[in-house]
This record gives structure tokens, sequence and C-alpha cells, in this order.
């Protein structure tokens, strides 16, 4: 990506290295094993909304519909915000972040929607407090409803998103305009619609997520249409880079290199042909109405 003609993101909170890493999941000194991490991450898939219901450090919807987070000492819930990163990192995300501002605010705008309600996006070291719960590096990258941010720990892109098989500048930039995408779901009201209809349809709750997950792939490839549009941000391979990064992270892939097989019903954010073909819906259309999965 070619991002030295932007600017850097005013929405940035910086609590790197004010966390406190260590510890255990879940609030009131309970710990939860490994095992259980490992399901939780399995069940995720790194790129949804905030895991923590899985792992039992709260309760979203009680977030969402009224409830309120509380501190936790040893964990980081400030942090340096409005100012421009200097670290090539921070300067990396901060601009991505940009770039997703950007293009949400054109899209607000060709729909009449009036102005575009930005995310704040969190960095982090280990560990940190959020709306929704402790929100810890393990987990990947997420998205609060709650508090309506993105927390990201910068090691992810380091270690677990490269093995996953995120690789490349733009791959990381399509996991952080997927996450936009979610606080775009949040401020149309789609989330709530989706966690409406888990509870009349339990028994349909995965297929309900996997086309939550699958609309938020999509307003990631409106996200890049807009920068292939743009001209002079996307570079030769890029797009490849975020396909192989949709692919990557496709349920029937992970499941495969877990457990030697997928196992369909229990899918939760979508195939690997899913995900690409839904990113790829996006980055052609470069319309948001045909993210509708009523138009599947």
């Amino acid at each position: 990506m070619r991002l030295d003609d932007w600017k850097q993101s005013r929405n940035i909170e910086d609590r790197r290295g004010s966390s406190r890493g260590g510890g255990s999941f879940g609030g009131g000194g309970r710990k939860i094993g490994l095992g259980t991490v490992v399901i939780a991450l399995a069940a995720w898939y790194f790129l949804g909304v905030n895991p923590l219901t899985i792992l039992g450090g709260s309760d979203i919807l009680s977030s969402v519909t009224g409830g309120s987070a509380t501190s936790s000492s040893g964990y980081s819930t400030s942090g340096t915000t409005g100012q421009e990163m200097t670290d090539a990192e921070g300067v990396f995300i901060s601009k991505v972040l940009k770039t997703t501002e950007t293009v949400w605010e054109r899209i607000y705008a060709q729909n009449g929607w009036g102005q575009y309600p930005q995310p704040k996006l969190v960095l982090y070291t280990g560990a940190t407090r959020s709306a929704c719960g402790v929100g810890q590096a393990q987990m990947g990258p997420f998205y609060c409803p709650a508090d309506e941010k993105i927390y990201i720990d910068l090691s992810f892109f380091r270690d677990t998103g490269r093995r996953l098989g995120v690789n490349g500048d733009f791959a990381q930039g399509y996991v952080i305009a997927h996450e936009v995408g979610h606080h775009v779901q949040q401020r149309l009201g789609l989330l709530d619609q989706y966690q409406r209809a888990k509870q009349a349809n339990p028994r349909q709750a995965n297929q309900i997520s996997v086309v939550s997950e699958l609309q938020a792939d999509c307003f990631a490839g409106l996200w890049a249409y807009e920068l292939v549009k743009a001209g002079n941000v996307i570079e030769s391979g890029d797009i490849e880079e975020a396909m192989e990064a949709a692919e990557a992270v496709g349920d029937d892939r992970i499941q495969k290199s877990q457990q030697g097989y997928a196992v369909p019903d229990s899918f939760t954010h979508g195939s690997s042909a899913q995900r690409v073909a839904w990113f790829t819906r996006g980055m052609k259309s470069g319309n948001i109405h045909q993210c509708d999965p009523s138009r599947s």
C-alpha cells in the first residue's frame, strides 16, 4: 500500500506499554484454561466481534443495551488519543484507519445517511479493558459494540496473523477494514438485527453469525474498491494479499488444519470460498446494497 500521501487518523487511542500482560481471562479472579481459550479462538477465527462472551468475560448484550463496563486494576482503560503516531507500526495503522474513514464518509454521503460516526481504534499491549470485558493479545483484533471501539495488539500481525495467512500490509488493512465493517453494522442497526434473529432462532445462530461476518467482508471489499478507484494507494499484489487472507481464515480451512476435517454446521464465519466471494462482491461492485444478504 502506498500511504505516503495520507494523513493519520485522529481516532487512535494508544495504550501500548500501559497494559499488563499475562494473568487470566474473565472477572472475579476466575481463571480460564488454555484449552478454553483455544476453543474460543477456534470459534472466532480472529476476525469477529468481541469473543469475550465465549470466554465469559462479559455479557455483550447487557453492554449493548445499557450495561456499563467496570474498571479492573492492572488493565489499561485509557491512553493517548488524537496525537499522531511516530513509530512505523502505529503510523501504518493510523493511516489505514484514515482510509476507512474517508471511504465510509463517502458512502454515507452517497446514501444520504448524514455524517459517518467514526470509531476509535485502540492499540494496546498484552491486555486492556474494553466495555465488553478484558481483551488480551491472544484474541487478535476485535470490535466491541458497547463502546464502538476496535482493539488491536500489534503483536497479532507479527505472530498469529502471519501464521494464519495474514501476510503483507494490504492483508493487515483488510483485517482493520473488516473490523470497521462491524462498526458500520453497529451504526446501521444491523448487529442488533442479527442478535435478535439469533434469539428468535437459536438453532440458526451459527448461520446468522456467518451472514454477519460475510457482510463485514463485503464491507471490507467496498473499502478496497474505493482505494483501487483512487489510483494511488494499491500496489501490485495488494488485492491478492487480501484474497489470500480471506481464504486463510475460512472456517473450513481452519477446521481442517486443526482437526483434519470440516463441520459446516459449526461454521460461524463462512468457508474460504464464501469469504473470498463476499470480499470480491464488495470490491467489484462498489455498491453497499450488494452487501445485503437478501440479495444472495
